[in-house]
Parts: C-alpha cells; structure tokens; sequence
C-alpha cells in the first residue's frame, strides 16, 4: 500500500523524535443490530482475541473511503486494527498518538490496556513506555461509532442509510494520523501562548513532567527578536517574553514567529502570530483595524477520503481556492479540521471560526452537557495558540430535537466554558439559532431574491431591527438586543450541477444560467458588504460535496464557470466594505 500523510501532523507541538504509523494495518468490521457502547475494555478484548482481522486498510483514511481500500459507505459500528511496531526505547517515555479517530477508542499494547477516549474530532495520546519492550510490540485500536446515538456529535455525517440534503458519507474509526512520539524523562507537557500585539510580546503558560533547565527563543526570519531562560523550571511557569521587532499578523499575511523551546534534553518547535482580537460596536477589530470578514463555508470533505485530505497539498489548495475569489476566511463547518488546515491558515493571513461537530446532540437532553463538555474542551485546547482561529462557535443551529426545544442552560453553559478558558476570542453560543448567550449575534438566511434580501437587512441601520426569518415559526425563541454586532454567517447556496450524474440539492429557486448564477450571487453579497452594521459575511459553499451542488468549486475542486462569471464573484467579494470605511 502506498503511504498517505507522512508529514509531521502538528506542527505547533513538532519534535523530531517520532515515528509514522499510516500505511497498512491488519483490519476487521462489523455491523451490530441493535448496537450500544461498551462500558469497558472487555468488549475489545473479546475481539481482540476472538476475531479475524479479514482485510488490510490505509490508515489514516475510513473505511468508508475509497483510500482505506475498501470503500464500504454502509453502517459500520466497529471496526479493529492491528500493526506490529518496532519500538526503540532508549531509556525515553513512549507515547502513541491518534490524531481522530470516531467514535469511543480503546487501544490495546501487547494485549493490555493503553487507554480510551471519546469523541470523534479531537487527538488524543497515551503513555505505552510500560506495556512497550524493545522491539516487536503489537498494537491494537478498536472503534466503536453509532451516528444515531442522541448523545453522539456526528456533524455531517448521514444518520441515514444514504447521503442525503446537507448530510453526506460517514466516517468510521480512524481519519487522521496515528504516530509514535519519544520524550525524554522530563519534558515538556504543554503550553499557551498569549501574543499582546500592543505591547509587542508574548507570554507563555508552560506545563512541565519533572524538573530541568528551560529556555525559549523567540525568532522571525531565522533572526532572534527575544529570549527567555529559567533554572530548576517544573509544573506550570510563566513567563514573558518581549520581542525587539513588531510584525504583525493580518489578514492575508501570516508573518509568523518562531519558537524553539528546550526543557533538559527535550526540544519542541512551534510559532505564533502577533495579532489581537476584538469587538467595537458592530466592527470586529485585529489589531485595532476593522476588518469585513469576506468568509466561505468549507465543509472538509474529499470525494475519495471522506474527511481526509490525502495529502497536505488538498488543504493548501482549498484556502487558495477561497482566496483567488476574493474571501479571506472560512467557517470550517461541522468539524474539527486537522492541525495541518489551520497552519497553512496562520501562514496565509486566513480568517477561521472554531466549530465543532454538534449536529446529531441531542440538545434537549439533560445529559448532553456531560456528553459534549470533553470533547469541545479538546478542541479549545488544541487550537487555542493558532493566530488564524478569531473567534469560537461551539454549535450550528440548534433546532428542535425530535419536537423538543434545546436546553438554554447547555449553551449557556459551553459558552461560558469557552470565555473561562479563552477570554481573548468572541464566542458565538450557536451559529444562526437560538441564541441564549453570546458576543455576536449571528443569523442564516438563504432568500434567494436580492432585492427583498436587501430590504430585510438594511432595517439594522434605519430601525435598529434584525430580520430573522426563523421567528416566523419560533416566536420567541431568541431576540436581538440592537446591541451586538452582526454577520450574515450563512446565506446563498445558489445550486448550479457540476455532476449532472446524480439528483442535486441546494437552497432556493434554481438558477437557469451562469450570468443568472452571477448575478443572484453579487445582488446577495453586495447587500451585505454595503450594510454598515454588518461585519461580516459567509457563503454557502466552496465546493460541491456528493448530492450538494452549491459549490463555487466541483467537488474535485474544478471550475464551474467562466471566467468572465468568476470575475464577478470576485469584484463584489473585494469591494470596499461600508464597516471597514473610517468615520
């Protein structure tokens, strides 16, 4: 089997001591009427001993996906690896690394317990060095996942047999890389870092495994800019750090620092950007500038991996897709993309909201706040230090659930979660609907006729109103105050068939041709960009995806149009925004 994604996956946590883990492994699955998850390793255990291992997949991709080798997009409820290791200890800790895998995980280590983790998105690791001899060792990892589970955060996924409107393929068991990492005895565990723009420095709360030496040098352009050295350093330590050069981080240049961090024998390279956040009225600032958030709905997904990119050049390749269109940033909806999408963001200057996978929760559930907390923690934690993530939306319209209204007190309670952790970034609570608590109030609308689309949003400036088609059917379930600021963060989803081979799906009355496609398109657009209490916009979508043909982009990631059509997406994406004018 040819070998997907050998890059190293996180590149702000990078060491240089570890070992690729994709390509093939030993694979079985299985389908369980009437499934439900296991309470403990014994389940594993029994299939660990007890089951054939009847085919070979690529990881990291799903089994779903015509990369894995086997492409099976039925239900699939469990699925089991296997893969002989060869482990080199050299007297240091060991440590295997799953980058996602969906849904509850089990790992086993020469037949033992190594641990488990729940949630679908988000990397987790555990420490082998003790079930590890040197030397051939077996691993094996077994996934659990039911889309239909009220208490599982599916996201895009079909809870159905088919894709179907806005739901698509699966994703099964393992989608990102798996990997081996070696740490020194002491070393470093974890960090935050706190860029101050204003004040050009940055300040770092690390966490430390024993007790060493630390140091850190701060470097732009391979030059150092800053340093900082502690003896005997262990636990958590602060430490500020000024930098002799300001360069700032903005949209459409990255202008990243670099860090080099040493504690004892162990050695992590990451970097930041110097940029700062916040809301002004109705403007969102960085680095005191107003900025019109020019956004695109990316979905991340790959006609043949499914949720996996294979390789790093597909994820470089959608935000310069964005970008040639004149958008400077993303909703990445419905997923947690991988570290490797959100570098390339912080390189590039690309505006990103933080989301998670919230579709599927059920959010009438009295249970769904302990279900959910875990995982949308991993997720802050683990994007918390990219410069390019401006903001955070831990749900995507909350409708009712089975005819059951959502529980305010969840939303009120991630939301504050959320700000406890990160007061640095804006929190939308739910994106579209209902809000309960939040800095930005949001909405969808997909009217599909400019003109009255227009009307609608242009009483924010001469009544203080805020048009919400979704009141017409929930009368109060949320109302906006007059006070906070306001993006259209869904609208449009003009369908025009790239693949005429299958039923296609979008939002409003069908378009007839490219110029009508066009001009929908920049009426929509304009609307919003020339609304002066408007400080930001995203399109739905990029691309196609299967039976959604509402893309810019086919789902290969061709061009739909002409030329002459995508020149005029571009000037409207490009005009000068009415918020971004001074005075």
């Amino acid at each position: 089997m040819k070998v997907y994604r050998n890059e190293y996956p996180n590149p702000q946590f990078e060491r240089t001591d570890w070992l690729n883990l994709n390509g093939e492994w030993d694979f079985g699955y299985k389908k369980i009427r009437g499934f439900r998850f296991s309470k403990d390793e014994a389940l594993a255990l029994k299939y660990y001993y007890k089951n054939d291992y009847t085919h070979k997949i690529n990881v990291p991709f799903c089994v779903e996906s015509v990369l894995s080798g086997i492409g099976n997009t039925g239900f699939v409820n469990l699925v089991w690896y296997r893969k002989t290791v060869d482990i080199k200890k050299n007297g240091k800790r060991v440590f295997l690394h799953i980058g996602a895998a969906d849904y509850l995980t089990t790992v086993l280590v020469n037949g033992k317990p190594a641990g488990r983790h729940k949630g679908g998105y988000t990397p987790f690791r555990f420490e082998i060095t003790d079930l590890a001899a040197d030397g051939e060792n077996e691993i094996f990892i077994f996934c659990e996942d039911n889309v239909k589970n009220p208490l599982v955060a599916r996201g895009k996924q079909s809870e159905k047999l088919k894709s179907h409107g806005c739901d698509y393929t699966r994703t099964t068991g393992i989608w990102q890389t798996v990997y081996l990492e070696y740490t020194p005895q002491d070393y470093i565990k974890d960090f935050k870092l706190y860029p101050d723009a204003k004040g050009c420095s940055v300040t770092i709360s690390a966490d430390f495994v024993g007790t060493a030496d630390f140091s850190c040098d701060v470097l732009y352009n391979g030059k150092v800019v800053g340093t900082i050295k502690q003896e005997q350093a262990n636990s958590n330590c602060f430490f500020h750090i000024p930098l002799s050069e300001k360069h700032l981080w903005e949209v459409g240049n990255g202008r990243l620092y670099d860090l080099e961090f040493t504690f004892g024998e162990d050695k992590v390279k990451s970097y930041f950007g110097l940029r700062d956040v916040r809301l002004d009225g109705y403007r969102f600032l960085i680095n005191e500038k107003s900025v019109f958030q020019r956004l695109v709905l990316d979905q991340g997904f790959y006609k043949d991996g499914i949720y996996t990119a294979k390789d790093e050049t597909e994820l470089l390749k959608d935000i310069e897709l964005s970008m040639a269109l004149g958008f400077n940033g993303a909703r990445p909806h419905q997923k947690v993309f991988e570290p490797r999408y959100l570098y390339y963001c912080d390189k590039m200057g690309y505006l990103v909201w933080g989301e998670y996978a919230s579709w599927g929760l059920d959010y009438s559930s009295s249970d769904a706040l302990a279900a959910y907390l875990s995982e949308w923690a991993e997720a802050v934690s683990r994007d918390f230090n990219h410069p390019s993530i401006i903001g955070w939306c831990p749900f995507n319209e909350t409708w009712n659930y089975r005819g059951r209204k959502q529980k305010n007190e969840l939303l009120a309670a991630i939301y504050d979660y959320t700000k406890a952790v990160d007061h640095t970034r804006p929190c939308i609570d739910t994106s579209g609907n209902f809000h309960v608590k939040t800095d930005i109030y949001d909405v969808h609308d997909y009217n599909y006729a400019p003109v009255l689309f227009k009307k609608n949003f242009d009483r924010l400036v001469d009544e203080d109103y805020l048009y919400e088609h979704v009141l017409v059917d929930n009368p109060g379930r949320q109302k906006y105050n007059g006070k906070l600021p306001v993006f259209v963060s869904e609208y449009g989803g003009i369908k025009w068939a790239g693949d005429n081979s299958i039923k296609s799906w979008g939002y409003g009355e069908n378009v007839k041709t490219p110029q009508e496609f066009a001009d929908r398109y920049c009426g929509l657009t304009d609307a919003l960009i020339s609304n002066k209490k408007m400080f930001g916009f995203c399109y739905t979508q990029l691309y196609d995806i299967e039976q959604e043909q509402n893309g810019l982009y086919t789902y290969e990631r061709e061009k739909k149009f002409a030329d002459d059509i995508y020149k005029q997406i571009i000037e409207i994406n490009t005009k000068c925004a009415e918020i971004e004018k001074k005075g």
